[in-house]
């Protein structure tokens, strides 16, 4: 068993710094984890405490049956990838994966078995001989990842491994440690700043913000569900639009009402928002929840803005627009581009709004 589980741990610098407060999360036997969130919120030092790299404060941690709080890294059965690749330039790349298990006094014919598997499984067999300083930034991060891999490691920690790598290198990588977990059938958890990788790697992503847990859920339900204003501007690229609006009656249900603007809410949106009439909310729109204007889109489902730029993506265009002085951005078909400094209207597609609470910043409904 190789669950992992946090229960009101606190880590406090000297100085009274308090990075995490009081974390309570368990992590499954084999489950594929991302803490995610901006930086300094507390997720590489979550990890960091699991690798026992950084003691906690207070609190309980436990690893599989064990409370693991005062013990050393060594005997945790954890292994870890850092964001430098920490491989020894000296040293083939043999010699770097076999290291570990060396020290341990592994016997030489099991190490070389385990290194040669390792190297088949991250295709690194015809580069077993070269120094790291002969190797591409993501072949570095394979050997890396093979050194972790040929000590069977109860817990895989993963810190941002791929920052550090080019765009269409972490796009293979991502898919190469996602298959990866599959193969080896153990515990992941992941540390990662990029919400695409989150979302693309992940059975369930931990959303972090001042040392606190704002959602701990699969990526869906992130994206589909989040449970407050950070969560939904964090998860989603281009992110949520948000515009301020007041609740209004309008016939026998209730609008989200700004500027000239009345967007009808529909569904349950308008039982969950009876309470609000009068009172300003926060409506959220995702780019992707933005239409082409046609005969079957209603008047009151339009918004008209003046657009600023159209960024043309290929297979789609970004269109960044001021609508009565909120700044949006609508994700559209590619063939869709208006002219810039022009007026635009565009459809909403009202079933798809996010409704929040301004105050607390909580979610109304979706």
């Amino acid at each position: 068993m190789a669950s992992i589980t946090f229960t009101h741990v606190n880590k406090t610098y000297p100085g009274n710094v308090e990075i995490v407060p009081d974390l309570n999360l368990e992590i499954k036997d084999k489950e594929f984890v991302i803490l995610v969130g901006p930086s300094g919120c507390g997720k590489s030092t979550t990890l960091r405490m699991i690798a026992g790299l950084e003691d906690i404060t207070s609190g309980e941690l436990r690893i599989g049956d064990r409370v693991v709080n005062d013990i050393a890294p060594k005997d945790r059965d954890i292994a870890m990838v850092f964001q430098n690749y920490a491989l020894y330039p000296h040293m083939s790349v043999y010699k770097n994966i076999a290291f570990g298990l060396q020290l341990r006094k592994v016997p030489r014919e099991e190490i070389d078995k385990k290194v040669h598997e390792a190297a088949r499984i991250l295709d690194l067999e015809h580069l077993l001989d070269r120094k790291p300083k002969a190797l591409s930034g993501g072949q570095r991060q394979r050997v890396a990842l093979g050194r972790a891999m040929v000590r069977d490691p109860a817990v895989f920690l993963l810190d941002e491994p791929l920052s550090n790598l080019d765009a269409k290198l972490r796009t293979s990588m991502r898919t190469e440690i996602s298959k990866l977990h599959r193969k080896l059938d153990t515990t992941f958890v992941y540390v990662t700043h990029d919400q695409t990788e989150a979302m693309t790697m992940g059975d369930r992503i931990c959303v972090m913000k001042d040392g606190i847990i704002q959602q701990f859920d699969n990526p869906q339900v992130l994206y589909d569900s989040p449970c407050n204003l950070f969560v939904a501007g964090f998860i989603g690229s281009p992110q949520m639009n948000f515009i301020t609006a007041k609740i209004v009656k309008s016939g026998k249900g209730v609008a989200a009402s700004f500027d000239r603007f009345t967007l009808p809410m529909v569904g349950d949106k308008g039982k969950a928002l009876a309470g609000y009439v009068g009172k300003e909310v926060i409506i959220g729109i995702r780019p992707e929840d933005f239409l082409e204007v046609t005969d079957a889109i209603p008047e009151n489902e339009q918004l008209t803005a003046n657009i600023e730029i159209v960024e043309l993506m290929g297979s789609e265009t970004n269109l960044y627009m001021d609508c009565a002085g909120t700044k949006l951005i609508a994700r559209m078909p590619s063939n869709v581009r208006p002219s810039e400094q022009t007026q635009y209207t565009i459809g909403v597609k009202v079933d798809k709004i996010h409704v929040f609470d301004k105050d607390t910043e909580k979610a109304i409904c979706h």
